[in-house]
This record gives structure tokens, C-alpha cells and sequence, in this order.
């Protein structure tokens, strides 16, 4: 866990509150969690904000839909919604610039904002991110368990343990069963359990956001000059590792490192390495043009 004390505080955005936790000095660093239920910002970085801080003022937010923030998640264009949403904090943080590090549904929200506003992103690290080549083919067993978690009988202890140990990580047996117990306090706010952030899309326009949400369609991703780190693990269940290198062949900037017996959370699985190469990479480290 963390240890760096953190300043907390929340932020009107769009008329929503969204909670912000903030640490160390220098270039403004935004992490940007994944999207699994009862997710949120410290929890999914504990093992990073400390490193990340001693070089980079870090920024951790609550995603809308999860943790302290307001919830609610545009449905019909849901990580067009999340970048609005970030930019906004952004300019409430009196922020111009910004690195972005997403993991999963962050990733995905962090590349469509370098996509909609490019000036406003330095550097990007993606992690195993959303929207790549979402619909091509049928969703994976770990997208499938994440996605049926509020359906059916509804949330349970047991559904999540089962998406954390069997989905989320390569060694299911090294996640703690406190912080599983901790996101499920959280998975089960009501108000997210009647309105989840993160959903399949369904009705008439189920097709138009499926596309919208796939950025492999996304002519704009070829002319994308910002350098851009894409980082993932080679066993993830969630979204599939082919991804990789499908991203990295399409940004004209970009680099590409994939790890073995790593899962969908590789800034927890693989720490101290995810540190190492952020933080070289943010700092523009020799390694990037050797």
C-alpha cells in the first residue's frame, strides 16, 4: 500500500463531483483505473503512487461511476464521456498539459482524450487498455465475467473473488482477501449497483457505441504523434494480448513491452518493473531511443 500521504479533496465537474488524491511535485502525472467493479484510483495504484511521486506530482481520480465520485457514465458514448470528464478536471486543476496512465477502461478514456484533444497530453502509458479490436470477435472469459457481475442474480462476494483470482491477475492466490473485500463494499453502493458504470452495450445503438468504443476503427489513431508507452501482460483474460502489438503497429509513436506470467493488472502483478519503466519513460530516459 501506499504510504506517501496523499491530500484528498473533490472537484465539481460538469455539475458532478469527482474525488482527487494528490501527492509529490513536478510534471502533473494523471493514473487512471480500470474499470472492474468497486475499482477506484488509490486502491488500483497503491503499489505506484509512492515511486511515481518522488520524481512527478502524481494525480489520482475516482473514474466517474466509481469510489467517491458522482455516478452516472454516458452509456451511449462512454469513454468520449470519461476523457470530457478528466479534461474537465483538468481545468478545474488549472492543468494544460498533463501525462495520462490508464489501465483498462483508463487506458481506453486516456487514449480517446489524446485523441480528441492531443495538445493536452504529454506522454501516454496504456496498460492492457480498452477498445482494442472490441468488435472483433466475442469478448473474452474475463470480459465476460466483468461484464455479468451486476446481471443475473446481481453482485456477490463470490462472483468477484471469482473475476480478481481467475480473470484479473496470473497468481490469483497473491491478491489479499481484505482488498477483495474492500472492492466489494464498494461494488455494492446502490447506486451503482442500479446504474453500472461499466455495461454492455444494448437497443437500437448497441452497434453505433460498440464501434465508437473500438479504437482499432478510429482513423485519427494513425496521426497520433504523442509518445506513447503500451505495456501488457502476456496471460491477460481480460483484453486479449494480441492487442499489444495491434496498438503499437498502429500508433506512429509508440513502444511496446509485454510481460510473461502477467495478467490485467500489471502496474500491481509487476510493481516494481511498471515503475521502473514509467518513470523512465515519462522522464524521456535514454532507453526510449537506443
Amino acid at each position: 500500500m501506499s504510504t506517501t500521504t496523499l491530500s484528498e479533496r473533490t472537484v465539481m465537474v460538469a455539475g458532478k463531483p469527482m474525488f482527487v488524491a494528490e501527492t509529490g511535485s513536478g510534471p502533473a502525472v494523471v493514473l487512471l483505473h480500470g474499470g472492474g467493479p468497486g475499482a477506484s484510483g488509490v486502491s488500483n495504484y497503491s503499489r505506484n503512487i509512492d515511486a511515481l511521486a518522488e520524481r512527478f506530482r502524481v494525480i489520482v481520480p475516482d473514474l466517474p461511476g466509481y469510489g467517491r465520485s458522482g455516478k452516472g457514465v454516458d452509456q451511449a458514448d462512454p469513454f468520449g464521456y470519461l476523457a470530457d470528464m478528466i479534461r474537465g478536471l483538468l481545468d478545474e486543476l488549472h492543468i494544460g498539459t498533463t501525462h495520462l496512465v490508464g489501465n483498462s477502461y483508463g487506458g481506453a478514456a486516456a487514449l480517446r482524450l489524446a485523441l480528441d484533444t492531443p495538445r493536452r497530453v504529454g506522454r501516454l502509458v496504456l496498460m492492457g487498455p480498452g477498445g482494442i479490436g472490441t468488435t472483433r470477435g466475442a469478448p473474452t472469459a474475463g470480459l465476460k465475467s466483468l461484464l455479468s457481475y451486476y446481471r443475473g442474480e446481481g453482485p456477490s462476494r463470490g462472483k468477484l473473488e471469482s473475476f480478481i483470482r481467475n480473470y484479473l491477475v496470473y497468481d490469483g492466490h497473491s491478491v489479499p482477501d481484505e482488498l477483495i473485500e474492500l472492492r466489494y463494499a464498494a461494488s455494492i453502493d446502490p447506486e451503482v449497483v442500479a446504474n453500472p458504470p461499466l455495461q454492455r452495450p444494448s437497443g437500437i445503438t448497441a452497434l453505433r457505441t460498440l464501434w465508437r468504443m473500438d479504437f482499432t476503427r478510429d482513423k485519427r489513431l494513425k496521426d497520433l504523434q504523442t509518445p506513447t508507452l503500451v505495456l501488457w501482460g502476456r496471460d491477460d483474460k481480460v483484453n486479449r494480448p494480441s492487442g499489444g502489438p495491434v496498438l503499437a503497429g498502429l500508433l506512429p509513436n509508440a513502444q511496446l513491452v509485454m510481460t510473461a506470467q502477467t495478467g490485467h493488472w500489471m502496474q500491481w502483478e509487476r510493481a516494481e518493473l511498471f515503475n521502473r519503466l514509467v518513470t523512465e519513460f515519462l522522464s524521456a530516459g535514454l532507453w526510449l531511443t537506443s
